[in-house]
Parts: structure tokens; sequence; C-alpha cells
């Protein structure tokens, strides 16, 4: 680890020297501003600086806002996280106030005393690596939420995100279940201008009507029954950030009501309290339904809808950018190899190929879904072989959207349209089920449909696990 020492009195910068480097510290020193800012522009190891407050004719105090703001002409690209400990013998209370504002670490009195100052840089160099250890966190996590994809769709969708999320505006995200909305929801967040704030989802489709008033406005205690202590709600927690409401269609009427006049005005109250709270929070909601035509089935509030509609985004299924599957797939190998343990795999190109020809019914979701299960199930090398029946494996024929024979449509030749589409449904939904061993959960989520719409086209096409 490398410390730089700003110090004009070349004793105390002996003395610290022969401290620090006893300590195993590589250490760097100057004796002003200038001289520290050169050796900062020209060393990216640093990760500690003593700096002294009286230095001759400059201030260290005026150092330290530079660095800590980023403006220092010498110290171009400086990261303003690094901590810096103050060092004085004749500083005012004032110049310590103004340091610690500023942002300063610690601050060390002459004389100093050696154990204090050996204690004062090691709390400093490990607050310094902790500090980067959650960045790198911060980094995987977010990495997971970028928008991939260089088709012409993803171009436009990247384009409009820009426009929209430096404003203030209401967003509603449609598109199919898989596609990623969510992804969408992230990247207005991250641009907008309440970033520093909290990205709160909320899953409407999950929460019970009975529960979402609690869940979204929070409550006080003894409001109802297992209300043991005060709650607070996601619009609360959402204040000065992003709230994003999924599954905006399958909200109850009376939710929606109140969901209304939180848009409206941007009051609410805890369930069961008196106070009116106010929440500053940006909303962007999605679906993948057609709210348009809930609205005249009388199962969606026509006032919220455009309350919520304000800019429209869709957010477009995978079997319009086929040309991004390659990169998707790349990343999803990365993450799935990452995740198992295993060496990082490649794939052979005859592998892509018939993945940019299936029509992906469960989108994104779905194929990271396959690509997981071929990390898991192939060797070192991903081959055609490894492919699951339903996308041109072993004992399958690929599924082409474009292709009449690649559903053997000839031997259909007595049916109508509804039995043609419930053999092929069947099929699909069997071959589906044979992948994931006929757990119901995960042939859910790679069909992109709810667990309980899955028990329900059971049952309509007569579809039964066989006996074992």
């Amino acid at each position: 680890m490398s410390i730089l020492i700003v110090d004009d009195e070349k004793n105390i910068l002996r003395a610290l020297r022969l401290v620090l480097e006893g300590e195993d510290y590589e250490v760097f020193d100057a004796n002003c501003i200038a001289a520290a800012e050169l050796i900062l522009s020209a060393e990216s190891s640093i990760e500690t600086i003593l700096l002294d407050i009286k230095l001759g004719d400059d201030n260290g105090l005026d150092l330290l806002a530079a660095l800590k703001s980023g403006n220092s002409g010498g110290a171009e690209g400086y990261d303003s996280s690094i901590p810096v400990i103050m060092i004085s013998g004749h500083a005012s209370i004032e110049d310590a106030i103004r340091a610690t504002k500023l942002g300063a670490h610690d601050f060390l009195e002459k004389p100093l005393d050696r154990n204090r100052i050996v204690v004062t840089v090691r709390n400093a160099s490990q607050h310094f690596a902790m500090q980067q250890q959650v960045q790198q966190l911060q980094h995987e996590v977010d990495s997971q939420f970028f928008l991939l994809g260089n088709s012409i769709v993803m171009q436009d969708l990247r384009r409009q995100i820009s426009k929209i999320a430096p404003t203030k505006t209401r967003v509603l995200v449609t598109g199919e279940s898989g596609t990623g909305k969510e992804l969408i929801a992230r990247a207005i967040h991250r641009n907008s201008l309440v970033k520093d704030g909290e990205f709160v989802k909320v899953n409407c489709a999950a929460i019970p009507s009975e529960l979402i008033e609690s869940e979204l406005f929070g409550h006080e205690r003894g409001a109802f029954t297992g209300a043991v202590s005060r709650k607070r709600g996601l619009f609360e927690v959402a204040d000065k950030g992003t709230i994003f409401l999924d599954e905006i269609g399958d909200m109850s009427l009376s939710a929606q009501a109140k969901v209304l006049r939180v848009l409206q005005t941007g009051d609410f109250s805890r369930v069961g309290g008196e106070q009116t709270l106010t929440t500053q929070c940006r909303v962007v909601a999605a679906t993948n339904k057609n709210l348009e035509q809930a609205v005249r089935d009388g199962e969606f509030r026509e006032d919220l809808y455009f309350r919520l509609n304000v800019i429209p985004i869709h957010s477009p299924p995978l079997r319009d950018r086929a040309d991004d599957i390659p990169l998707l797939m790349k990343s999803f190998l990365v993450q799935c190899c990452n995740e198992n343990g295993f060496s990082d795999k490649e794939c052979d190109d005859e592998v892509i190929v018939a993945l940019q020809k299936y029509a992906w019914p469960g989108n994104v979701r779905e194929l990271r879904n396959v690509v997981e299960r071929l990390v898991i199930m192939s060797d070192e090398y991903i081959l055609e072989k490894d492919l699951p029946p339903y996308l041109g494996g072993p004992s399958g024929m690929p599924v082409d959207s474009k292709s009449e024979t690649s559903v053997g449509i000839s031997s259909y030749a007595d049916y109508t349209l509804r039995d043609f589409r419930e053999s092929v449904e069947t099929d699909f939904i069997v071959n589906r089920l044979e992948e994931y061993q006929w757990n119901i959960s995960k042939a859910a989520q790679s069909l992109g449909i709810e667990r309980t719409n899955l028990h329900k086209k059971l049952r309509s096409l007569g579809i039964q696990r066989p006996k074992s």
C-alpha cells in the first residue's frame, strides 16, 4: 500500500517516513500542493494521504477541498474516496470543523504520537479497502441489470431512455413476460435526477389485495391484527427515488384507487395513522397486459391508466432482436459458469444458429434458463448435441416459427385450427416439462407464465405426468 505525506517540515516528513516504512508502507512525500498534485497525477497506487494544514503560503484545506471534489488540476482522475488524514500543530476549531465538512477521514495534532499514527493510518487503509469492495460488489450487482444488445430495436430503446430518464415524467413499460421490463425501469432510474435515491420494486401481482395498502403505504402499530410495530410503506421508502410498479395490470381496483390518490397529490397516510405523509418519488409502471382493453373491460381504472401512461415504452420480444442472441449468450455463459463453479465455456456456432431460429415465447428469461442448462449439462465445449430436443438437440426437430415443416404440418391435414394449435401447444409444454423433470415452477418460469396459469393449461389440455 502506498501513502502520500504532504508537509513542509523536513523533520516531520523524515519521521513519518521512518514510522510508515517500518510498517511496510510505500511512502511518497511532498512539501507543497504543486508537488503533491504532480505525485498524485503520476502514481495511481496511493491509497491514503497525510496532509498538513499549514504548508508555507499554501493551505492544505484547499488541496483537501479540491481532492474531494475531483477538481484538482494536477490530480485529475484522483479517487475522491481515498482517505485524507489532516495534520496540524496550530489548527483552530474552525479549521477542524472545515476539514471534517470537506471530508477528512481523521485529524492528527502535533507533536505526533507514533502509535496514534500507525492506528489511524491502518484504520484509514481498512476503510478504503472496504469501500473498494463495496464498489466492486455494487458494480457486479449493477452489471446484472444492463440492457444488452446492439440490434436496431435496442438502439432505438436506448435513445428513448436517454430522452426520458433525465425528466420527472411517469413511464409505462409494456411488453411480454421475460423481455426485461425491469431492466428498462432500472436504466431509467440509473440515468435520472433521482439516481442517488432508492429503486424500489413492487410486484403488484404477488401482494394479496388485503395487504397491498399496508405494503405500499405502511401501517401504525396496532392498526390491525399482527401489526406489532410501525412499518414504512414502499412509497415512503422510495421518497426521492424511483418506485417500480411491476405487473400493474394485476392490481385490484380498490388498490388502484389508493395509488391514484398518491399520483394525484403525492400525499398518503399509513394504515391506522392520522398523519399525512408526502412522497416525491418517480413512478415507473410495467405490464404484460393490454391496459386499454382492461379499461374497456372495467378491470383497470381509466384515470389511473392516463396518469401512468404519460410516456409509453415498449420492451421488444427476443424474436424481434435475434441479432442480439450471440451477445446475450456470451454474457449468460459467463454468469452461469461463475454461479455454478465452472470454468468459462464456449459454444459451437451451430448452437448460436439454432438459438436464433427459435421463437422464444419466454423471451430473454427463457434464453437465460436454456444457457444455464447448457452450462451444467455440457462438457468443456457446448455443442449442438447438448441442446434440448425442441431446439434441435438429439431426438428433436428445430423449432423454426417461419417453417411449416418444423412442426410437421402435413400430418395435421384433418385437424381444425383449434386442434392444430392445441396439439402443437401440448407437444411444446410436454417438452419443456420433461426438460425440467416436471418441475412446474421452473417450467412455468421458462415459459414466461405464472405457475397457476401453467396448471390451468395442463388441465385444459389434459396433460398428465407419465407414471414411472
